[in-house]
């Protein structure tokens, strides 16, 4: 009997694994593949050797900067990859591609996968852009993505577009899958909460998801009595460099601008009472946050940079708006809060455009082709991840 191959993820956290790559862990175990994650517990450890994933905990922080930290975590790496010796390693994130691409050139894995989920605080902060910082990033990314030739998924064409122009990914290394899909039976199309407009912003915490621009365009429109409610709902996330203080969060909601719900595990629950949804970040790969409302049925305002307008269609599916500009988000909130008929008419559009091509089978199908593609061609012989 074949041994079935092993398929490692390296995930920077295991909350993030959980709510974006747990549908894609569960279809390759039903493709044959043996799943384990690395990553670092906090606390979802339970739920996924539930799943029946083999979990690794690893010291990996994305904020760390402490260079034998650092060090360390490529030899932690290594020695996992030396002794597990998975047959495809999948690396989400930044850090992840980076030190796991060193693990894998070390540890001779057949086949690398290294994902972008976005490009992350060092693209999307002025100050860093185009600083030593940057280049050194440019550098780094270059030599580990050629050095174990790895196949680099992006989820929109304006990342992978950068990435080729800079010379650190090749047109023909590169695929374009959006992002990890969404299951469309559980969100689905949701009746109005009857509680009042609701204008919801999900995401984590951050300023680079534009929470400062949502909050000012709040202010403007209570200015204007425009009667709403503005709602933040997600988790913050201390070990971002772009990590709101948890007590700017509170001063907003004790001066009466928005609503803070925090983490919400029933996303299709928590967006069925939203009126429109907003995101407007400063970059994505493809926010799972507007495709989930999108499913919901949701019209949607959003910024017009990479990722957001994958499914946004501007006039169809939302309205989109310069980065960056409070003003112009109080306008596009204020005018679909002012045309029923016009949020319905998008709500409807964008729940048709992700059936039509961001559904979680559509999307996980498209990654265990990859899967298997790439590892056909090394099954002669002994292949690593057989016992």
């Amino acid at each position: 009997m074949t041994a079935r191959p092993r398929l490692l993820y390296l995930i920077t956290e295991d909350w993030y694994f959980w709510s974006h790559r747990l549908d894609l862990a569960r279809a390759a175990v039903r493709a044959g593949f043996d799943v384990a994650l690395a990553t670092r517990v906090t606390d979802h450890e339970a739920r996924i050797v539930k799943e029946g994933f083999r979990l690794f905990p690893i010291g990996l922080f994305r904020r760390s900067k402490n260079p034998m930290a650092e060090l360390l975590s490529v030899v932690e790496l290594t020695r996992l990859y030396r002794r597990e010796r998975p047959a495809i390693v999948h690396h989400v994130g930044l850090k992840p591609i980076l030190y796991g691409s060193i693990a894998a050139k070390l540890t001779a894995v057949p086949v690398v996968v290294n994902a972008f989920a976005g490009l992350g605080y060092l693209f999307t902060d002025e100050a860093r852009q185009g600083g030593l910082l940057n280049k050194a990033l440019g550098s780094a990314l270059r030599g580990v993505l050629k050095s174990v030739r790895s196949t680099v998924i992006f989820q929109n064409h304006d990342d992978r577009d950068l990435l080729i122009q800079e010379g650190v990914v090749t047109r023909e290394q590169s695929r374009i899958i959006p992002g990890s899909g969404v299951d469309v039976t559980a969100f689905n199309l949701h009746p109005p909460s009857g509680e009042g407009p609701i204008v919801m912003l999900a995401s984590r915490m951050l300023w680079d998801k534009g929470i400062g621009e949502f909050v000012d365009a709040a202010r403007r429109l209570k200015r204007e009595n425009v009667s709403a409610r503005f709602v933040l709902v997600g988790r913050c996330d201390e070990h971002n460099p772009a990590a709101i203080p948890i007590e700017a969060i509170q001063g907003w909601v004790a001066e009466g601008l928005v609503e803070w719900w925090g983490h919400r595990e029933d996303m299709s629950a928590t967006l069925s009472l939203a009126t429109i949804a907003v995101l407007p970040s400063y970059r994505e790969g493809l926010p799972k946050s507007l495709l989930e409302a999108a499913a919901c049925g949701k019209p949607m305002v959003a910024t017009d940079v990479p990722g957001c307008r994958e499914i946004l269609v501007h006039g169809l599916t939302g309205l989109l708006v310069p980065p960056k500009d409070s003003a112009a988000l109080a306008a596009a909130i204020h005018s679909l809060l002012d045309d029923p008929s016009l949020r319905t008419a998008m709500g409807v559009a964008a729940r048709e455009l992700v059936v039509r091509s961001f559904s979680v089978e559509k999307v996980t199908a498209q990654v265990i082709r990859l899967y298997r593609e790439l590892w056909a061609p090394r099954r002669t012989g002994e292949p690593a991840g057989v016992p």
